[in-house]
């Protein structure tokens, strides 16, 4: 690991840019997710997959095969295939055309992966997921199960949203949460998000003397947030704000992610040589497979509001009682995923609720012993018991 020549003090939990050697979070890295972008993988202008560039990224996955590591790749590129094959306008397509350029372009893109993986002695197998594959326990469950069986197998998943059959309403609408939700649903030690620019900079790229990219980043704070911008091309900040909430969802689940340059090639090779990066480290203590899920959690069902008392208490371990809960809002009902907000705002984390909306509305703010009398019945004491819930670790 390189040193660090200077720190910026508004910036306590993030390192400029040096060049430095492999770091031990790669060369340590057994299982390894990284998620490929329709415009690395698809020439914009012709349609036409990257044939080039794709056989030198598989060499760089064959070559960690070797080594024993285990990877899953999650591909975009269907729909760009696709719009070309069926001779689609250029522009925006509505739902239908994306599902049927989807359609035809997974076939393509299918073959191209295993053409390319055969080629170097691998096998490749198709995944196709929506939005509740991983939202909903049981589903999450089953691709989870597949994908390990696979992995156990020494196949090479190749994981891409199914756009075929996901409307707006269901879709996650970018893979970068998307390879975020597969890296914590699987366990991996190190997401890798392949992008047009090689790490998360202070400003854009070229528009501030004072502009560079950072090395580390230990912590997301609201100044992190706020280098991501909003929605746009990356290298004018907003593709930069879903790679943020991805490497919120890997660290929260005890997954290194990086964000480096996939307009290369060998992409993946030059991890072992220095290659330029943005490292967002995860906390180093351990998560269960349930908190995993809970924390990366796309779309919870509401928002339970707590008092400092409940804070405090939390923060040691107890359970969300009704009597710290201020106010509810969304439509939950019971074992639906919640976040959970203390007193000025702040995500603390987020949890599985023990009551419905209308139940929980009745009972906050009151002791656990007058439950039964309010509703007449006996329900669990805990709003949300500390099992069912995950905080955010760097408050822990």
């Amino acid at each position: 690991e390189g040193k660090v020549t200077h720190r910026d003090p508004t910036m306590p939990n993030a390192t400029p840019a040096t060049a430095s050697a492999v770091r031990p979070e790669w060369a340590e890295a057994r299982r390894i997710v990284v998620k490929i972008g329709s415009a690395l993988l698809v020439d914009r202008a012709t349609g036409i997959l990257k044939s080039d560039w794709l056989a030198s990224t598989m060499d760089d996955v064959a070559a960690l095969a070797r080594e024993g590591r285990e990877i899953i790749l999650v591909s975009s590129g269907a729909i760009a295939l696709g719009r070309h094959t069926l001779k689609l306008p250029k522009g925006a397509l509505d739902l239908e055309q994306s599902q049927a350029a989807a359609a035809a372009g997974q076939i393509s893109l299918a073959h191209a992966y295993q053409e390319f993986a055969r080629a170097r002695g691998l096998t490749a197998a198709q995944i196709l997921v929506t939005l509740g594959d991983t939202e909903e326990r049981r589903r999450y469950l089953n691709a989870r199960n597949t994908i390990e069986c696979l992995l156990a197998l020494k196949a090479i998943p190749v994981v891409n949203e199914n756009d075929t059959v996901a409307t707006t309403e269901i879709r996650y609408g970018d893979n970068d949460r998307l390879s975020a939700r597969v890296a914590s649903m699987v366990s991996a030690d190190c997401l890798v998000l392949l992008s047009d620019i090689d790490g998360l900079y202070t400003a854009p790229p070229g528009s501030s003397a004072d502009a560079h990219r950072l090395d580390v980043v230990s912590e997301i704070t609201p100044e992190i947030e706020a280098m991501a911008g909003d929605a746009g091309s990356e290298l004018s900040k907003g593709g930069m704000k879903t790679k943020v909430e991805a490497a919120k969802i890997a660290r929260a689940a005890g997954c290194d992610m990086i964000i480096t340059s996939g307009k290369v090639m060998h992409p993946l090779r030059g991890f072992g040589e220095g290659a330029p990066c943005t490292w967002f480290l995860a906390p180093s203590d351990p998560v269960t497979a349930k908190q995993r899920w809970i924390s990366g959690q796309l779309e919870p069902k509401g928002i339970v509001h707590i008092d400092a008392g409940a804070e405090k208490a939390m923060l040691a371990g107890k359970s969300l009682l009704p009597a710290g809960v201020t106010s509810v809002t969304g439509s939950f009902d019971r074992g639906d995923v919640v976040i959970i907000r203390t007193a000025s705002g702040h995500e603390i984390g987020r949890g599985l609720v023990a009551y419905a909306k209308g139940d929980a509305e009745r009972i906050i703010g009151k002791r656990s012993a007058a439950i039964a009398e309010i509703l007449g019945y006996s329900g669990r004491d805990e709003l949300i018991h500390r099992d069912d819930m995950a905080l955010n670790r760097a408050l822990k």
